[in-house]
């Protein structure tokens, strides 16, 4: 049995395939959406990217003959593995043609490459965290996928499982649409949740933006940090994010809630670029910034991005406040609906308050793993 061969990214010929890959695959494909391929080089740059502080990859790129058939990436991130105690490796941007050889071929190189390495255990997708674009599209087919959120055909759960990966753990999206009202007892929770703390809610301060980001940051290193995704972002990290959010954020969709002047909560949510993305074709030049600048003032939806709350404020309903003030904005300024995502399904005391706010669950992510 012959298998296609596999490259290391080394030079810009196997980076222009690596990049190319996704524009063969998903061809013709009406709700994939090309990403900005400059946006993409700068996260997969070990230079120009801060995760590669205390990560390393490989980046590899499968080919029959002189065409690409298929990619992916392995990488170790030590903070992750030194807050879990664990020696896991991760693929991710994994792309591939309909075919088990060349799937088999990519797998062998990438999980061959992190078990050199000492790791134990290979989870994924993850491009190329879970703080970016996590899991692997299950159920939801026939929309495009809301900003940095992940996107795939079906064939590619079969092809995974194919190389004996198992699920690990699936993602929820929810829907929550802005022409409804919220549920009554929604409200009621609300407004004791108000009158019985001395809190205030605004929005974040654009001119105070480094400091405000680092607001975000101790409440995200907090909440999160019993979850099973957790690894504690760098201030690099954080910065390198915020830099590609700034230029999208509403400063009226960002709110904290503080008590006696701390933030102690906060939700974001950002507009989905990706509709406007979907008709530049990854392409700012030579008149793709034309079109970003038109469609994006005809964006309608958005992504809860970010809730996080202090572990000391939790069961508060700060939750519900954050939500009632985010419908309330978003109609305010004509929005029409918005994607929370992600969750982790297993997290019943968030996603059954998502519930109770008249959420709608339709899209999921899976998460496979394998030992190595």
């Amino acid at each position: 049995m012959s298998y296609p061969a596999v490259y290391t990214v080394y030079g810009d010929q196997e980076m222009r395939d690596f990049l190319k890959l996704p524009h063969i695959i998903y061809k013709g494909d009406p709700n994939w959406v090309p990403p900005l391929t400059f946006d993409v080089k700068t996260t997969l740059n070990r230079k120009k990217n801060p995760l590669f502080e205390h990560a390393e990859a490989e980046y590899f790129v499968a080919r029959e003959g002189r065409e690409p058939v298929g990619r992916i990436a392995a990488i170790i991130d030590h903070n992750y593995n030194k807050y879990h105690d664990k020696k896991v490796g991760w693929f991710g941007f994994f792309e591939c043609v309909d075919d088990p050889d060349v799937a088999r071929a990519l797998f062998r190189a990438a999980c061959g490459w992190l078990k050199e390495r000492g790791m134990t255990e290979v989870l994924g997708p993850a491009s190329p965290t879970l703080n970016d674009e996590a899991g692997m599209l299950l159920e939801g087919y026939g929309k495009p996928p809301c900003i940095m959120m992940a996107y795939n055909p079906e064939y590619y759960h079969k092809l995974v499982v194919g190389e004996g990966f198992a699920k690990v753990k699936d993602l929820y999206a929810w829907y929550s649409s802005m022409a409804i009202d919220p549920p009554e007892r929604v409200e009621r929770v609300v407004k004791r949740v108000k009158e019985r703390n001395n809190l205030t809610i605004r929005h974040i301060n654009m001119k105070d933006f480094r400091a405000e980001i680092g607001r975000v940051k101790e409440i995200y290193n907090a909440a999160w940090e019993k979850n099973w995704d957790f690894a504690s972002m760098t201030e690099a990290e954080v910065d390198f994010m915020a830099a590609k959010l700034k230029p999208v954020i509403i400063p009226e969709m960002v709110h904290f809630i503080e008590i006696d002047g701390r933030a102690v909560a906060v939700s974001i949510i950002i507009p989905d670029m990706n509709r406007v993305l979907i008709k530049m074709g990854g392409k700012l030049l030579p008149f793709g910034w034309l079109k970003f600048l038109y469609y994006r003032r005809k964006i309608k939806e958005g992504r809860l991005f970010a809730l996080g709350i202090l572990p000391e404020y939790r069961g508060k309903g700060f939750d519900a406040v954050l939500y009632i003030e985010a419908l309330m904005r978003g109609k305010e300024m004509g929005m029409t609906g918005a994607e929370l995502s992600w969750t982790l399904e297993d997290n019943d005391l968030i996603n059954k308050g998502i519930m109770a706010m008249g959420c709608e669950l339709y899209k999921k992510y899976r998460v496979y793993g394998k030992g190595l």
